[in-house]
């Protein structure tokens, strides 16, 4: 029996084709459907809709359904249809007609509203923490690195001088701007849906105020009809902030690709962690890298995936909405994984010495003499025009010496100032108040 069914079943490949991979989803959100309960029922016993000597008995076999879910315990029944109908079964087996008061004031559109933006704050929290490990894994190696030289290219072209410390310091930065969009997606996210029922409010003299505070939120969807519509929005914009990880990982993975190539040279890695061919016995694969470019690459397409999904949909609930999370919940541990993989990877790189003294990157060095005439008085533009003749001519003459000492060059990385900027967006998310405040609520 369905919550919503009165006399008559639904045709078996209709039941079939509805409810689709819902089940195996709601198990991202069980723990969260509990915990949106636990405050509504609290709620619920302030405004006089359940009696005072009802509330510790509620709370109670929650916290133990809490409990099994964490314990990795919990399993949905064959004859429920989703996690808000398995919560309330338990309840109302364990505590008979109590159980069927905790649906007053609420409808399964703001259940799975809360219940989703819980899971994305919690797991917006957990990479911003994996995404600031791998920031500093790349400033260490950074530093580490920064006197070792290799060549810049423009266009796969030879263009100037680069080194290993300004190319993993640029992927470090590159975390910081995505760090801000993840700051964003959270700021979405972290707003309480729960008291919009079906998308427009409840006639019980309910307090939206009250669950806020309660689930850590930092603010209402004030608007109930924006509440519901906000399925999907948050979602493209939780994708969005993925993306933007996901694009920082993809190109550091090809980029890797590319210097393990026997024609580059730049780095190698312990057998161990690649892969061989089945014919050529010299192989070594960068296979880690090139899954998670690909796994990165499939991360990129989920926010034009939601869009497209979601696309001409009228305000109010559409059960479009459902197939977001077979899309976007799983994303939270590829990336992840991408992420613990590529720091596997750096963390044993080896990189070649010496790289430059090599001839065939002297042109590289062109812009260095072009500096060194101009320094000496000569005009820039004559002093280019001499170097790329003096190139033509065969007569460009070179040395490996350079010095660049300005913001965010090879000799002035600003490791320090970057660092700080990610302090400065980690320190803005707040999740200490988060914390707070659910564990009052499962205390």
């Amino acid at each position: 029996m369905k919550l919503w069914q009165k006399d008559k079943a639904s045709l078996a490949e209709v039941e079939r084709f509805t409810v689709g991979n819902d089940r195996e989803m709601d198990l991202y959100l069980a723990a969260f459907d509990v915990l949106g309960s636990l405050a509504h029922t609290q709620m619920l016993e302030t405004v006089g809709l359940l009696q005072k000597e009802e509330l510790p008995l509620l709370k109670k076999t929650l916290q133990k359904i809490y409990q099994q879910i964490t314990e990795g315990k919990f399993v949905l029944a064959d004859t429920v249809e989703d996690i808000h109908s398995q919560v309330e079964l338990l309840l109302t087996q364990e505590l008979g007609d109590i159980g069927k008061k905790i649906h007053s004031a609420r409808s399964r559109n703001d259940q799975v509203l809360v219940d989703v933006k819980l899971f994305l704050r919690n797991e917006i929290e957990t990479l911003t923490t994996a995404v600031n490990d791998f920031f500093g894994l790349l400033q260490n190696l950074s530093e580490k690195h920064k006197a070792h030289l290799l060549p810049g290219y423009t266009h796969l072209q030879l263009a100037m001088p680069s080194s290993f410390g300004l190319w993993l310091g640029a992927y470090a930065e590159s975390l910081v701007d995505d760090t801000v969009t993840l700051k964003a997606a959270y700021e979405v996210v972290n707003k309480n849906p729960l008291g919009s029922a079906a998308g427009y409010g409840s006639s019980f003299p309910i307090n939206r105020t009250l669950t806020t505070a309660l689930l850590g939120f930092e603010t209402l969807n004030y608007n109930v009809v924006y509440a519901q519509m906000g399925r999907g929005k948050a979602e493209r914009i939780t994708a969005q902030a993925l993306a933007n990880v996901a694009d920082t990982l993809a190109k550091l993975s090809m980029d890797a690709c590319l210097f393990l190539n026997q024609n580059f040279g730049f780095i190698s890695f312990p057998a161990e962690l690649t892969t061989g061919s089945s014919i050529m016995p010299h192989k070594k694969n960068p296979d880690v890298f090139e899954l998670i470019r690909s796994q990165c690459n499939r991360i990129k397409a989920l926010p034009n995936e939601i869009t497209l999904m979601t696309t001409n949909l009228p305000s109010g609930y559409h059960r479009d909405l459902q197939l977001l999370k077979e899309h976007l919940f799983p994303a939270f541990a590829t990336l992840k994984d991408c992420m613990n993989m590529a720091s596997l990877m750096l963390s044993n790189m080896e990189v070649k010495p010496n790289i430059l003294a090599d001839e065939k990157y002297k042109y590289l060095f062109s812009v260095e003499v072009v500096n060194k005439l101009v320094l000496e008085g000569t005009p820039f533009r004559d002093a280019y025009k001499k170097v790329g003749l003096d190139i033509e001519n065969n007569s460009y003459e070179y040395n490996t010496e350079i010095n660049h000492t300005h913001e965010g060059s090879i000799g002035n990385l600003c490791t320090a100032a970057i660092k700080q900027q990610m302090e400065q967006v980690l320190a803005g998310f707040n999740f200490n108040k988060v914390h707070h405040a659910l564990q009052q609520l499962l205390q």
